[in-house]
C-alpha cells in the first residue's frame, strides 16, 4: 500500500510538470560542462568567480590531507576540533569585519541551527516572503511565532514589528541577495527599523560572499553594516569554491552556537581538505579583485544583450539573472530547447518558486568569455523564435 502511495506521488509530480531527475555532469565545473557526452555553455552554476577548479585551491586540499589525513574523526565537541577550523574561523572574521566566526557543513544546517538557537515559543521572527527553504525550515523548528513580510516590504515589516512588541525576543532575518531572484535586499532601512524597533537582524550572505564588497566580503560589509547586524551567514561553496558555511558575529553569538546549536553540536566536522580550500579562496579573492570586476562585465554585457533581444528583465543586481516564464511545463520546455542549442540554463519550479512564477535562472561566471556570452544570446534568441516568444 505504501509503494503505491508513492507511486502515485511521483505520477502526480510528473503530470503537473514537477517531477525532477539528477542531470550527471562529467567534468569539472567551470564555464564549460560535458552533458551526456556534449559539451555545453554552463550558465546554471553558483562559481560565480569561476574558483572551484583553481589550483590554489586543489594545491591547499592536498597539502591538507598529507598533513592532517582525510577525514576529522568527530564532531568538533569530541575530538573533531582541529587546527584548520579555527584557522578558517580567524580568517573568516577577518573578512568579515567580526569578532568572531564558527564553520558549519553546509548553508542549510547553519540557518536551521541558527534560527532555533536564537529563538523560541516566547519570540517572534520577521521573516521576507521569498527566503530560502532552509531559513522557512529554521523558523519552524525555533517554534517561534514567524510573521512572513511581503518581499522587501518595508510597511509590512514595521506594521510587524509594532505588533509584535509582547515578544521577548525579535529577529528580523532576510537574504541579502535572494537566490531565485537576484535582487537585493534593503538592507540600510532593514537595520534601522530593527534599531528603532529593539530587533535584532541576521542576514543570509551566501549569494553575496565573494562577490559584493570592496574586498569581496558581501552586502552587509558594502553598506558598512557590520556593526549593526547581529547574525552574518554565509556559505563557503559559491563563490568561494569549496563547500560548508560560517556564521559570522560576536564571541559571545559564536559560544552561545557552540553550546547550544544542535546542527552544530551533533554532526562530524568538515574534513582538512575542504577548510583549506576555503583559506585559499578568502586570500584568492582579496587578492584579485579584478575577478570581481569581470563578473560585473560579464553580468552587464549578458543583461544588456538579452535586453536588445526584447526579454523582458530588471536592472541587473546581482551574477543571478531570472527569466520568468509562467507555468512550469513551459518553463523546462525552453530549457530543453537551450540545452538543444549548447547553452546549459536550469528551469526552476514550485515549489523552489511561487506557483505561476517558473523561470530560467540564469547565472553568469567571471570565467565567461565574450564568445561563451554570444553564443547565449544567439540560442535564446532561437529558442525564443521556436517557442513563440514565451518569454517576452
Amino acid at each position: 500500500m505504501v509503494a503505491v502511495d508513492i507511486y502515485a506521488e511521483l505520477e502526480a509530480l510528473r503530470s503537473a510538470g514537477l517531477y525532477r531527475e539528477l542531470r550527471r555532469v562529467e567534468n569539472q565545473q567551470g564555464p564549460i560542462l560535458l552533458i551526456g557526452g556534449r559539451e555545453v555553455i554552463n550558465f546554471s552554476s553558483n562559481n560565480y568567480l569561476g574558483i572551484a577548479n583553481h589550483p590554489a585551491l586543489a594545491q591547499a586540499a592536498k597539502q591538507a590531507i598529507d598533513r592532517y589525513g582525510c577525514g576529522s574523526g568527530a564532531s568538533r565537541l569530541i575530538s573533531g576540533n582541529m587546527t584548520l577550523h579555527e584557522e578558517l574561523e580567524s580568517r573568516l572574521a577577518q573578512f568579515k569585519g567580526t569578532e568572531a566566526a564558527l564553520v558549519f557543513n553546509s548553508g542549510f544546517q547553519a540557518n536551521t541551527g541558527i534560527l532555533a538557537t536564537l529563538a523560541g515559543a516566547a519570540d517572534v521572527i520577521l521573516s521576507d516572503q521569498l527566503n530560502h527553504a532552509s531559513i522557512i525550515d529554521g523558523c519552524r523548528l525555533s517554534r517561534a511565532q514567524t510573521l512572513v513580510y511581503a518581499h522587501g516590504d518595508l510597511d509590512q515589516l514595521e506594521a510587524n514589528l509594532k505588533n509584535s512588541r509582547h515578544a521577548r525576543r525579535r529577529l528580523i532575518v532576510t537574504e541579502s541577495i535572494f537566490s531565485m531572484d537576484g535582487d537585493e535586499a534593503p538592507l540600510t532601512d532593514i537595520v534601522e527599523l530593527a534599531e528603532r524597533h529593539d530587533a535584532m537582524v541576521m542576514v543570509d550572505e551566501a549569494h553575496a560572499t565573494g562577490v559584493f564588497g570592496v574586498t569581496g566580503a558581501g552586502v552587509v560589509s558594502k553598506h558598512g553594516l557590520g556593526d549593526r547586524v547581529f547574525v552574518q551567514m554565509g556559505t563557503l561553496g559559491k563563490a568561494l569554491g569549496a563547500f560548508g558555511a560560517y556564521v559570522a558575529g560576536s564571541r559571545a553569538l559564536r559560544e552561545l552556537l557552540i553550546n547550544r546549536c544542535r546542527s552544530f553540536i551533533f554532526t562530524t566536522a568538515l574534513p582538512p581538505a575542504i577548510m583549506a580550500m576555503a583559506i585559499a579562496a578568502i586570500g584568492l579573492i582579496e587578492r584579485e579583485p579584478e575577478r570581481r570586476e569581470r563578473l560585473w562585465e560579464n553580468c552587464g554585457l549578458l543583461s544588456r544583450g538579452l535586453k536588445r533581444l526584447g526579454f523582458g528583465l530588471n536592472d541587473c543586481q546581482s551574477p543571478i539573472v531570472p527569466l520568468i516564464v509562467g507555468d512550469a511545463e513551459s518553463c523546462m520546455e525552453l530549457s530543453q530547447r537551450l540545452l538543444e542549442h549548447g547553452v546549459f540554463v536550469q528551469g526552476i519550479r514550485p515549489p523552489t518558486v511561487p506557483p505561476g512564477t517558473s523561470r530560467l535562472r540564469i547565472t553568469v561566471m567571471a570565467t565567461h568569455e565574450r564568445r561563451h556570452i554570444e553564443k547565449a544570446l544567439e540560442a535564446f534568441q532561437e529558442s525564443q523564435a521556436q517557442n513563440g516568444g514565451l518569454l517576452r
